[in-house]
């Protein structure tokens, strides 16, 4: 059998699972502090994985119209460009999570940003839509790697009262990336093909990649667990007994579903009259991110201070006041809405990813994966989906879809709010 892994001190175990080893047995943690050295290199490596990460999934979706026009292709069809990317990174956080705990969060981290770098050039080499759909597929796979380890060496390294800080700083890292491939690739793709596109960011993935591998501290919490598929099994089995990870997974499911669907055929409706806008004015909308980049940061912290139940529900809230300001027809009204909706999103998904943390008491790498399998499953569902919306409904088709599943995402917030808290050994609000 694996051996209990060790747990921080703001941390309980349920019931149900095994009792700790004594204390002396286990070393105390050697958390990273906020202030130091340390805690500064974590917080730039995150942000340029996260960068990265965004930038090279995301970087496809201002090009879906010219992909759609090129290859003879519907909204929901080019739609696969980015969520046959999701889907298979979905399904890869199954396996890269646990290959974490067993090998390790930073190794794990590195090869698969490297590697999604590489696929991002590879695809610019292809010639035909398969290829494409190919290439773009083993980018969301290797990704994976850093998206579902990022969550676990974060809960296990920074100290649990800024844990939101950091869990927020990273996700803004992801906004940024999210904001630069999509406005890259908006403008770009007016002056150069679509090939040359993908080459010049999956060069800019690489060198974030090293960047990443430079100055991300080694683990210091790290203990490795078996990877029997007796000790995999009891690993996510185990999340599912706690009262608060099964919605939460949920919730990961709904908010990402529902963002990605927006950004997914925002482009569709702004080139159409009555607004006629072309790929750059497109690619230029992608700054509304930086409202995200505020709020994920802003929005952990708050959470650390005032408690995760109380943040997570009024954050969901400014999603769906942001998403009926998009129904109009008047273009400075829609971009206020995709940025209260940006702004909305972020902060949720930062609460969320941190609150997994702090509820997963064992098996945090599967905890972690399961979240986020749930969050880019939502991405890769809801975002073709949302295309049979666009085309039979339009805009106010659509609107209606995403504000279904807010609407399931906020009725679980308010669950979660009410749900009984973990006991602490010191005093947490999560």
């Amino acid at each position: 059998m694996s051996q209990p892994v060790p747990h921080a001190p703001n941390e309980c175990v349920p019931a149900s699972s095994e009792e700790p080893a004594p204390r002396s047995a286990v070393a105390e943690p050697e958390y990273i502090q906020k202030g130091t050295r340390a805690f500064l290199r974590t917080i730039l490596a995150m942000c340029s994985g996260g960068f990265a990460t965004f930038a090279l999934l995301y970087c496809v979706q201002p090009m879906m119209p010219m992909l759609a026009q090129q290859f003879a292709l519907s909204a929901a069809q080019s739609s696969l460009v980015l969520s046959v990317s999701t889907i298979t990174l979905a399904i890869g956080l199954l396996i890269t999570g646990p290959l974490s705990d067993a090998l390790g969060r930073k190794p794990v981290m590195v090869v698969s940003l490297l590697a999604a770098a590489l696929f991002t050039v590879g695809s610019a080499l292809m010639p035909t839509w398969e290829g494409v759909l190919v290439m773009r597929a083993l980018v969301g796979l290797a990704l994976s790697g850093l998206a579902a380890v990022a969550m676990s060496y974060l809960s296990e390294e920074i100290d649990p009262l800024h844990l939101g800080l950091a869990m927020g700083v990273y996700i803004g890292g992801n906004a940024i990336g999210g904001m630069s491939g999509r406005l890259l690739s908006g403008v770009l793709v007016d002056f150069m093909s679509w090939h040359a596109v993908l080459g010049t960011l999956g060069s800019l993935g690489l060198l974030a990649g090293a960047l990443f591998w430079r100055l991300l501290p080694e683990s210091r919490n790290f203990r490795a667990r078996s990877l029997r598929p007796r000790s995999l099994l009891q690993g996510y089995t185990l999340q599912f007994r706690d009262a608060g990870l099964p919605w939460l997974f949920l919730q990961g499911f709904l908010l990402m579903g529902a963002f990605v669907t927006l950004f997914n055929y925002i482009g569709y409706r702004l080139i159409e009259a009555p607004f006629k806008l072309d790929q750059t004015s497109i690619g230029l909308l992608s700054v509304v991110y930086l409202s995200g980049i505020y709020s994920s940061a802003q929005i952990g912290a708050l959470a650390d201070k005032l408690g995760r139940r109380k943040v997570l529900w009024v954050v969901i809230g400014l999603m769906l006041a942001g998403l009926i300001l998009t129904l109009f027809d008047v273009l400075p009204v829609i971009l206020l809405g995709m940025l209260l909706f940006t702004f909305g999103f972020f902060g949720a998904h930062s609460v969320s990813s941190s609150w997994i943390g702090r509820r997963a008491t064992q098996a945090k790498g599967q905890a972690s994966s399961l979240y986020l399998f749930c969050y880019y499953l939502g991405s890769s569902v809801a975002g073709t989906l949302g295309g049979v919306f666009w085309q039979a409904a339009g805009w106010d088709g659509l609107g209606l879809f995403i504000g279904s599943l807010l609407l399931v995402s906020l009725a679980v917030a308010l669950h979660l709010s009410r749900l009984q808290a973990l006991p602490m050994t010191i005093q947490s609000r999560g």
